[in-house]
């Protein structure tokens, strides 16, 4: 029944803040959350989309009690096909997208997949040369581990967001916004929801970099050249939604 069909889906972007908000949000108990943070659904190519088995998804949520069920699984933006297959699922969902400074993303995620063994090379090689390894991926273009820079391109992606969902259905937050402040974020994403006012929780971290030597830096030339990369989708962001970085 269209009824017990997953109601927000948090989805955007990677390290941009996405694992607090579901923690906060799993304080709320107005909502329905799923067992574990990242689904991993809408993005799954081994699903037959022609009859997506959405008795699936929904093993992942409790028993449907009336309460809106949401999600969050940050890849759903930037991977192909994936909006559009929630739109197929729920064309009447509300989205999340909590989006970070591109440049502090980049080097996030270069740090995450470093200290987990997936990426060898340095910081600055892979983004610049490195990025042509996505062209090598299947699907061509993307890659889960090694879109550092790629998943950076906001604003080509809110486009695409909007071509497919009314602009009431959306939420675009600030990582930076609710990390330094959470309760005026959060009070958003409420109201989004259709919830009540609720107290402001104190502030928390998630998902804090591991401590090691990484072999690499956060150089001003990396900045400076991923800045000149980033300029002109920025400021696609910032027309379409007013969310400005840099």
């Amino acid at each position: 029944m269209a009824e017990d069909r997953v109601a927000f889906i948090v989805a955007g972007v990677q390290k941009g803040g996405t694992t607090a908000l579901f923690d906060y949000l799993g304080e709320a108990p107005e909502l329905s959350l799923s067992r574990v943070k990242e689904v991993h659904f809408f993005d799954d190519e081994g699903q037959d989309w022609a009859r997506p088995d959405y008795g699936a998804y929904h093993a992942n949520f409790d028993p449907f009690d009336g309460r809106p069920r949401g999600e969050a699984t940050p890849i759903y933006l930037y991977w192909p096909g994936s909006l559009e297959r929630i739109r197929a699922y729920n064309p009447a969902i509300k989205l999340v997208v909590m989006l970070r400074d591109p440049v502090e993303r980049a080097w996030s995620h270069w740090k995450m997949e470093y200290a987990r063994g997936v990426e060898t090379r340095p910081f600055a090689w892979c983004v610049r040369e490195g990025r042509q390894r996505l062209f090598a991926a299947d699907p061509w273009g993307f890659h889960r581990e090694l879109s550092y820079v790629e998943r950076g391109f906001y604003g080509e992606q809110i486009e695409r967001l909007y071509g497919l969902f009314p602009r009431d259905q959306v939420l675009v937050l600030r990582a930076e916004d609710l990390r330094r402040d959470p309760g005026p974020a959060l009070s958003q994403v409420r109201g989004f929801l259709g919830l009540s006012a609720a107290a402001a929780p104190a502030a928390r971290e998630a998902h804090v970099g591991r401590e090691m030597d990484y072999g690499s830096a956060l150089t001003v030339a990396d900045m400076d050249h991923l800045r000149g990369v980033y300029a002109r989708d920025l400021a696609r962001l910032a027309d379409l939604t007013g969310v400005r970085f840099g």
